[in-house]
């Protein structure tokens, strides 16, 4: 009885074959890969949440505007009525109100505790209003508030909302900068662990090279071995990560500044691209570290 003969090896396994499967460099490469790849998962998810969060507060001030009325206590209700009355006669306010004593005293309460006593002390009179689309012109309203209401004073949150737009854009760009400071040290670990790899194994260079084995060849043996490796690690870290993410409290248990951390909708997709980036990372570094090796060891 003949036994079936066995298919020859494809030349990518032979060449994996140069490199040993296991050792130092392999599990340096892959815990390297994988740490970073779930470090990455952390940077994306918090610096993608604050820029929500400064992006929907920014939003809600950009609607919104106040009014502040600090007039003797006998012009308080002439002078706001006289507020209300500019208000329904000016285009583009959607909408506008008066807060009374005891919305200011909710507002107040987490500074100054529940008993304060807002009609004893000199607050000035609030009027909220909500801009429509197109807006309404904000110099033009504050000339006929000063020729109407004298005491009072628009504040359009133009300096609230400046300072979260730059917030947000400097988080976004702080998370760039650290996935890619990221990639730097897992390209930096991957090219040591290559060039030790090379090293452990020169004399099977050697005996490869004397069999007429050409330096391409194995440097791709060296560049396939190590792109796996790191792709595996990347992608165990990636999905460590996510499941990570997945598992922070819920906004309602969170609470306010906790809101939207993590993940929403197709953010969720950001984190899958880690474990091809990671492998590509490993391609270039061990590509430009095999054949700077094997120039060193001609």
């Amino acid at each position: 009885m003949r036994l079936p003969k066995a298919k020859p090896a494809s030349p990518a396994t032979r060449a994996l074959q140069v490199v040993p499967p296991s050792g130092p460099t392999g599990w340096l490469t892959t815990f390297t890969a994988g740490a970073m790849a779930f470090l990455c998962v952390f940077a994306l998810a918090l610096s993608l949440a604050s820029g929500r969060l400064a992006d929907r507060w920014s939003e809600a001030l950009a609607r919104t505007a106040t009014i502040r009325l600090s007039a003797p206590v006998e012009q308080v209700q002439i002078q706001t009525d006289a507020i209300l009355a500019v208000l329904a006669t000016t285009p583009g306010v959607a909408s506008f109100r008066a807060l009374d004593e005891a919305e200011t005293r909710a507002l107040l309460e987490p500074w100054f505790g529940p008993d304060l006593p807002v009609e004893a002390l000199p607050i000035p009179r609030l009027v909220e209003l909500v801009e429509a689309d197109p807006g309404y012109d904000a110099q033009g309203l504050r000339q006929r508030l000063a020729a109407e209401a004298p005491g009072a004073t628009l504040d359009d949150h133009t300096r609230w909302r400046r300072p979260l737009a730059e917030a947000a854009a400097r988080l976004r760009l702080l998370g760039v900068l650290s996935i890619a400071l990221i990639g730097a040290a897992m390209a930096a670990m991957i090219t040591l662990a290559a060039r030790a790899a090379l090293a452990t194994n020169a004399g099977v260079i050697r005996v490869l090279r004397l069999v007429g084995a050409k330096d391409s060849y194995i440097a791709r043996a060296f560049v396939r071995r190590f792109t796996l490796r790191a792709l595996g690690g990347a992608g165990v870290g990636a999905a460590a990560g996510m499941a990570g993410v997945a598992a922070l409290p819920a906004t309602d248990a969170a609470g306010g500044f906790l809101t939207g951390l993590g993940f929403t909708g197709t953010g969720w997709l950001w984190p899958l691209a880690l474990p091809p980036l990671a492998a590509l990372v490993a391609f270039l570094a061990t590509r430009r570290a095999a054949f700077q090796k094997l120039r060193e060891l001609t």
